[in-house]
């Protein structure tokens, strides 16, 4: 399998989870989140893949600081409907990250360990999303905005063949080469300027 090389660039998010570690999955419940793992289950390399990846690292960051994020443990917020526009993808990274669901989610062992009813949209907030910690309450808003990290002019053109059926395979590999050198500059050079946290 060939992949952009960039994937490999894109920070690693580690967390600790303790049902996996309860039923013997990975050793000390230790896990790591690589950016190839979260487009694998989203089938696709995006801004909107890519930015939802960098929210759950900036905002466990500022969550647990030096500590490793307890997946199971944090709550997850959204303004938008789950059915509107890209809050479902956002949503399904996020989950695949942080394990928080709405309904959908594991019921727990002996009322431990759940992860249903951790997410919730329609939520009364402004950010893109809300995080918190369940065990402490502390909660953090992100703002992810990428839109100043404008697409190469050539792209307009190139989608425009595609979706009418009238690109050459050229024209199709460039097009997802420069697709993709935009999400590289998105989550790999401007990692730190296209998201702000704010505590609440």
């Amino acid at each position: 399998m060939k992949i952009p090389s960039f994937f490999d660039e894109v920070v690693t998010i580690e967390m600790i989870d303790p049902l996996a570690n309860v039923l013997g999955t990975f050793e000390d419940g230790k896990v790591s989140f690589s950016y190839l793992d979260v487009v694998k289950a989203a089938g696709h390399s995006c801004p909107t893949v890519g930015g939802a990846y960098m929210m759950s690292y900036h905002a466990l960051k500022a969550l647990y600081k030096e500590e490793l994020p307890v997946r199971g443990m944090i709550d997850v917020s959204f303004k938008e409907s789950l059915d509107d526009g890209v809050a479902g993808v956002i949503g399904n990274v996020i989950t695949h990250i942080t394990g928080a669901t709405d309904k959908s989610g594991f019921k727990g062992l002996n009322q431990k360990f759940a992860r249903h009813s951790l997410m919730h949209f329609d939520s009364d907030i402004t950010s893109s999303a809300r995080f918190k910690r369940v065990d402490t309450q502390e909660s953090v808003d992100v703002f992810y905005d990428p839109t100043a990290i404008k697409a190469d002019e050539k792209m307009a053109l190139l989608m425009q063949l595609i979706a009418q059926n009238k690109a050459s395979q050229e024209q199709i590999k460039e097009f997802g080469t420069l697709w993709q050198e935009r999400v590289r500059k998105i989550i790999v050079e401007n990692m730190n300027s296209v998201i702000r946290i704010e505590k609440i």
